[in-house]
């Protein structure tokens, strides 16, 4: 793992290293969400010259407020578009292969209700081809009477039983971070607030217009090829690069995070909402439950942040209660939420639910674009616009379809907590667990209310680029969003860690807590009803 650019005192040496070099990079990657980690992670690997910048923090788009879901892509089968289901569960299950801690199974379970659509034999139908395209067995079906024995808090009225499937859940952002890191690994540049801000091309290559965002100074820089992995912004970078723009077309998903001893759940249970039928997810993460998505067409968004909106709330209160009568969640409840926008490509679907969520990859010369896409099938995405970018790179440049995406590492000695352990590992690399749970200066203490212990914290701080509270906070961990007031249970520990880890002053952190609040109160709290 290659931190020689991500220490607290790194960034300035690694941007003047980026302003000096006279070479041109073989691949520069703006966007630093899941997709470009890939594609950074894959032609590193192959042995080229990469720069990946983000103008904001790393995974700081969609890539941080998905539903941490890694699907197989169930609903493909009932489009009847089997190879790209087939694409995805192979990748779900390579992924937890490779990744045990990081992308882990989780049941999932579709409640079954007489005159409601799908019915047991229909749906037990689709599970089938997708339990032969994964190889393994996964689906079971639940009696009414044996499923409200185990959870019976759920909906009665009309209950024919429950079919019980399987998918995988993660940490996204802790998933790009682990991508980046291979990527740097094998040579890869990673600059977090650093923003593309033009680009011209010619027949002896391209030409990039860098922007520190800290600063506002502007350099730049040349290569080979771009890689705009931008999402939901890819047509910003293409303007002047072509006049066929696709549309994107933005859609919001917005979360609400509550107690898990409010709705006890150790499934994920798909539940159609009353009032549209779309399905929405109700689930365990990090020792939380969660409730989302909603699914919303919304304006293109600027570089600012998003949040939930009163509407979204109150939609998703009205499921839980149909779903779970006498549930009777309240905004007392609620620790936090989040809200992500999707890039779709548009196809002209009526709403933002019906569009597809393959990727689709535009050629404008040397400047290649990828938008859409599921979080599941980020490697074969990386394939896809490389391939698409195999003319501007030298001859016999090979990308191996088929490598792990994480290194193989050895087996340790085993921890005398296997879930702490598990979850470390997978997070971080077992090197780093293994650093991390030999602290001595910060030992095995937990964050209240969250499970991060404060050795973890320290760990990122020193080591991932945190430029801003919010990135350690929001990003590199969920402290932000698993602890109560933001995760800001211990203000006194954490400026003595700020101080100490990432040299902050007096001033510089009463900024950034400032700058945190108000941050956490507009975009990740609830608006006011």
């Amino acid at each position: 793992m290659s931190e020689r650019h991500w220490g607290p005192a790194d960034r300035e040496s690694a941007l003047a290293a980026v302003k000096g070099r006279s070479e041109p990079w073989d691949l520069i990657i703006a966007g630093g969400g899941i997709t470009g980690a890939g594609v950074a992670r894959e032609a590193a690997r192959a042995g080229l010259n990469v720069l990946l910048v983000e103008r904001q923090d790393f995974s700081w788009g969609t890539s941080s407020r998905s539903s941490k879901m890694v699907h197989g892509g169930l609903r493909y089968i009932a489009q009847g578009d089997i190879r790209t289901t087939m694409h995805s569960v192979h990748e779900r299950e390579r992924l937890m292969r490779e990744a045990p801690g990081l992308v882990d199974l989780m049941p999932y379970m579709m409640p079954h209700y007489k005159g409601r659509f799908p019915g047991p034999f229909l749906f037990g139908m689709l599970l089938r081809v997708y339990d032969f395209l994964a190889g393994k067995r996964y689906r079971r079906f639940w009696s009414a009477e044996k499923i409200l024995s185990r959870f019976p808090f759920l909906r009665q009225e009309g209950l024919r039983g429950v079919t019980e499937f399987a998918d995988a859940v993660t940490d996204d952002s802790r998933l790009v971070m682990r991508v980046l890191h291979e990527a740097c690994s094998d040579g890869a540049v990673a600059l977090n607030y650093t923003a593309v801000c033009a680009m011209q091309q010619d027949a002896s290559g391209a030409s990039v217009v860098l922007s520190d965002q800290e600063s506002g100074e502007e350099f730049t820089v040349q290569a080979r090829a771009v890689v705009n992995a931008t999402g939901v912004w890819a047509n910003t970078l293409r303007e002047g690069q072509t006049s066929e723009l696709q549309t994107i077309r933005p859609a919001r998903g917005s979360h609400i995070l509550i107690p898990a001893e409010r709705l006890p759940v150790d499934v994920s249970f798909t539940v159609l909402h009353p009032r549209d039928q779309r399905p929405i997810f109700v689930y365990p993460w990090l020792g939380r439950t969660v409730i989302g998505t909603t699914d919303l067409d919304t304006p293109m968004p600027g570089n600012e942040e998003i949040g939930i909106t009163r509407d979204e709330v109150d939609y998703l209160y009205e499921l839980s209660e149909f779903q779970f009568p006498g549930l009777g969640l309240s905004d007392a409840d609620v620790i936090s939420t989040w809200a992500g926008i999707r890039p779709l490509v548009s196809s002209g679907a009526s709403d933002s639910s019906g569009e597809k969520r393959d990727h689709t990859v535009w050629k404008d010369g040397r400047l290649i674009s990828v938008s859409g896409g599921k979080l599941t099938t980020f490697r074969l995405i990386a394939l896809d616009v490389l391939d698409a970018a195999k003319e501007w790179l030298a001859d016999g440049t090979l990308f191996n379809d088929d490598a792990p995406v994480f290194a193989a590492s050895s087996s340790l000695s085993a921890h005398p907590d296997p879930a702490l352990w598990k979850r470390l590992s997978g997070h971080y690399g077992e090197a780093v667990a293994e650093q991390i749970c030999t602290d001595t200066t910060y030992g095995a203490d937990v964050i209240e209310g969250t499970g991060t212990l404060w050795a973890e914290l320290a760990w990122c701080a020193r080591n991932e680029a945190i430029v801003h509270l919010d990135d350690l906070l929001l990003r590199r961990t969920r402290v932000g969003l698993l602890g109560t007031n933001g995760g800001l249970v211990d203000i006194p520990r954490l400026h003595a860690l700020a101080q100490k880890e990432l040299g902050w002053d007096e001033d510089r952190w009463l900024s950034e807590l400032e700058r945190y609040q108000s941050l956490h109160s507009r975009y990740y709290a609830l608006p006011e009803a």
